[in-house]
């Protein structure tokens, strides 16, 4: 295995807070070779299964990579579209139940569907696989497919869905799943307490946003924080709030591609405003709580992400303390071990997953 020590020339400090929060690094490679690798979920103490984008899963035992027979007939695998993220379902244990989200359909008209499975007993296929959502609006094209998905208190899942692109303006519409977070029952059904069970899109439970590419929910605080992409600049960090309204495309830090607004506005009455914004964009693509830290992975900005949190002010919130790996790679996911190390996941033809500790 590669192994590396980092000292201050690979860790950046805030300038707020480089002293207080100074962290020193190691990491191993604890296997390579990922095709575009996009989520990982620890299935077993030391043992972890790994999603590619191309539709292929992944079992790594002692650094160990078996594929895992995946039956999946509408993946629609393109561009931005493919096999996304892993969970496993709060009584893993007793049910073995593994919810995967993904692309389905055709370049014509595809959505988000999520379904789950179970590994069986050789751990190198995913078993009795059954559906649990499909969002209704198929769209044409490749983009802005979110997928993210994470557990709340109450076992209701959380599923993020992006605005498609070309159709931004319905992430305001509650009729519409487009740019919306969502959540349901373990087996997809309605819980009768979402804030919008009177309209056509049930599940809806946050709405206006573009692309969210990270969501944690965060037992301690009983809080549930996301991450999105915006456009040339704006990419968020929200707490997310039932019910609430997160303005895209009606409020943006970002700037459209071709240099135009997409808005005049980077706040409106009755519109959450951003914990953090990143601009330039570093396009966040995952996060973790890890020891009571926030940990996110950036895409473009080539390199991990560490915010404490701080009581200093009159709001309680998310600093950020120190980046790490810069320009070490594109890095797609990030997960907290159960032997107390952080795992991540590096974008690219031959990406790697890593084993980081820090002191």
């Amino acid at each position: 295995m590669l192994k590396g020590l980092f000292g201050a020339f690979l860790l950046l400090f805030s300038t707020l807070t480089a002293n207080a929060n100074s962290k020193s690094l190691t990491y191993e490679v604890v296997a390579d070779g990922f095709d575009s690798a996009w989520a990982l979920v620890e299935v077993r103490p030391g043992e972890w299964l790994i999603s590619e984008r191309p539709g292929r899963l992944i079992y790594v035992k002692n650094g160990e990579k078996t594929q895992v027979e995946l039956e999946l007939p509408d993946l629609f695998a393109n561009a931005q579209a493919g096999l996304f993220d892993l969970v496993l379902a709060p009584d893993y244990e007793r049910t073995g139940w593994i919810y995967f989200s993904y692309a389905c359909g055709t370049q014509a008209a595809n959505s988000t569907c999520v379904k789950r499975g179970r590994l069986n007993p050789g751990h190198d296929a995913l078993i009795e696989i059954e559906p649990i959502f499909v969002n209704a609006y198929a769209k044409a094209g490749a983009a802005h497919y979110g997928g993210r998905m994470t557990w709340l208190a109450d076992d209701t899942l959380i599923l993020t869905l992006g605005d498609a692109f070309d159709l931004r303006e319905q992430a305001q519409n509650l009729d519409s799943y487009l740019g919306k977070i969502v959540r349901m029952n373990a087996d997809g059904s309605v819980p009768a307490d979402n804030p919008f069970t009177h309209k056509q899109a049930p599940l809806i439970y946050s709405y206006g946003h573009r692309n969210v590419q990270g969501i944690v929910y965060d037992r301690q605080r009983d809080i549930l924080w996301q991450h999105e992409h915006g456009p040339k600049g704006g990419d968020e960090l929200n707490q997310i709030i039932a019910g609430a309204n997160y303005g895209w495309p009606m409020t943006s830090y970002g700037i459209d591609y071709t240099g135009a607004y997409v808005t005049p506005f980077q706040t409106l009455p009755g519109v959450q405003a951003p914990l953090y914004q990143w601009t330039p964009s570093l396009a966040p693509a995952d996060m973790a709580l890890h020891n009571g830290d926030l940990w996110v992975a950036h895409l473009a900005g080539k390199r991990l992400q560490r915010f404490v949190w701080t009581t200093d002010s009159s709001e309680p919130s998310w600093q950020l303390a120190n980046d790490v790996l810069v320009d070490y790679a594109r890095f797609r996911a990030v997960a907290s071990g159960s032997d107390g190390a952080l795992y991540a996941l590096t974008d690219r033809a031959d990406g790697q997953l890593l084993r980081l500790e820090l002191f």
